[in-house]
């Protein structure tokens, strides 16, 4: 595959930007070789500045449910860019975008907007623990919340990737308070909190942990969480910015049947667009200024471009259809996988949660970062540049989630199974 304008463009990005990505995993470190750059996205294909025609399972790393360029998205933002681009004043897609938010997250009673995952995260947390005057969190190794200083512990997605889990500049008195167990443990939760009594002010946790790959809660592992955090006067906050509105209408707690305290939001909520969002009880969230002590603000919070990219997008989801599109496009490519790499006779787990998955090659189950760890990444390498010549996209790293969209078709999903049935033969 000829991709030799992408390779100039890269050696000028590397001369003017760090890396030459702007997010890390962009730039092909955990697979080797450079990226590729696009020229445009439609639907659930990728065109790249040579050319070349990609079937994309990163969807702009969650946001595009409905595909790229989705018609009543850019119309949306045309129609709102048109009247202005940004007001720093409220505007009425401010209110609609909060009311839809409370309409499918019934344990949102208010919500507040920031501009990305990371500032709805650690307004999160910094709110739980002014409501709770409690100065400890407890996070899961390799779930990732962003890159606010006090969750670089233990992090997931980019960090993970890079084989740092805790970030250089962090100094260790601002992680002091953030302790860290193994996801689907019981026991070491239970341990945490018998040693540290009256003291942790909130668990964040991704209900569905999508930055160290993908794998899913056992049976009664969150209704665990929302007991031990319901008895210890505990914040649960629920960290939905990849799997709200995707992995149900209401998110995962939707799907799995738990309400947390808290939840933040992003990627989907966007249509595209810079975002995030925070809410859940109103109790909680009162304690925000102007109301409360707990300070947070955005220039661009509420921007009013996002919230009619983002209205539109949710407006999409209501009727559920999108939804059942998406459980049979993700029973689809399971089935299909998970027959490639057994005809193929090479070890894969395929984890999937309605339109997020992860292939691990690797013969145990994963159900948290250890156990992706035994995952062969060479092996993922070799695969990931195979099905990348192959005209499929996956996300450049064994630790990240792969997603479907609605505009993915039966024909796309069969043309990446042969392909991947293909490859592993071969591996």
């Amino acid at each position: 595959m000829n991709r030799a304008q992408s390779e100039i463009l890269f050696a000028e990005a590397l001369k003017y930007i760090p890396g030459g990505v702007n997010s890390p995993v962009r730039a092909f470190r955990a697979v080797g070789g450079n990226p590729f750059f696009v020229n445009r996205a439609k639907g659930a294909h990728v065109w790249d500045v040579d050319g070349n025609e990609l079937i994309d399972y990163v969807g702009t790393w969650g946001p595009a449910i409905l595909g790229h360029a989705f018609p009543k998205i850019i119309s949306a933002v045309q129609a709102a860019a048109e009247l202005g681009t940004s007001f720093g004043i409220p505007n009425p897609h401010e209110i609609t975008m909060a009311k839809l938010i409370c309409q499918l997250v019934p344990s949102v009673q208010k919500v507040r907007m920031t501009s990305s995952g990371t500032e709805a995260c650690m307004s999160a947390i910094r709110l739980a623990r002014g409501f709770t005057q409690r100065d400890k969190i407890l996070k899961f190794d390799g779930c990732y919340h962003g890159h606010a200083d006090c969750l670089l512990v233990k992090a997931g997605s980019g960090a993970l990737t890079f084989g740092h889990p805790d970030s250089a500049g962090v100094p260790a008195s601002f992680a002091q308070h953030t302790l860290v167990v193994p996801y689907n443990d019981v026991d070491a939760v239970k341990n945490i909190f018998a040693a540290n009594q009256n003291e942790i002010a909130a668990i964040i946790v991704e209900p569905v942990p999508g930055n160290a790959g993908l794998y899913l809660p056992r049976p009664g592992y969150l209704e665990f969480l929302r007991d031990i955090t319901r008895a210890n006067g505990t914040v649960l906050i629920f960290d939905e910015v990849m799997t709200g509105f995707r992995l149900a209408r209401g998110g995962a707690q939707e799907r799995f049947g738990i309400t947390p305290d808290l939840s933040t939001f992003g990627k989907i909520i966007g249509g595209g667009l810079p975002v995030g969002a925070f809410g859940g009880r109103a109790d909680i969230m009162d304690y925000l200024a102007p109301l409360g002590p707990v300070y947070q603000a955005g220039t661009l919070s509420g921007n009013p471009v996002a919230m009619a990219a983002g209205i539109a997008a949710l407006e999409e989801l209501l009727d559920g259809k999108a939804h059942e599109q998406l459980e049979i496009n993700g029973a689809q490519l399971e089935a299909g996988m998970k027959d490639a790499a057994k005809s193929a006779n090479v070890p894969m787990q395929f984890n999937r949660c309605g339109s997020m998955f992860c292939g691990y090659f690797t013969a145990a189950p994963v159900h948290n970062l250890a156990d992706a760890m035994h995952s062969d990444r060479e092996r993922f390498k070799k695969f990931f540049h195979a099905m990348l010549d192959a005209g499929i996209y996956l996300a450049p790293s064994q630790f990240e989630a792969g997603f479907i969209s609605t505009a993915h078709t039966a024909t796309d999903i069969e043309k990446t199974v042969r392909a991947a049935a293909q490859i592993l033969r071969n591996l």
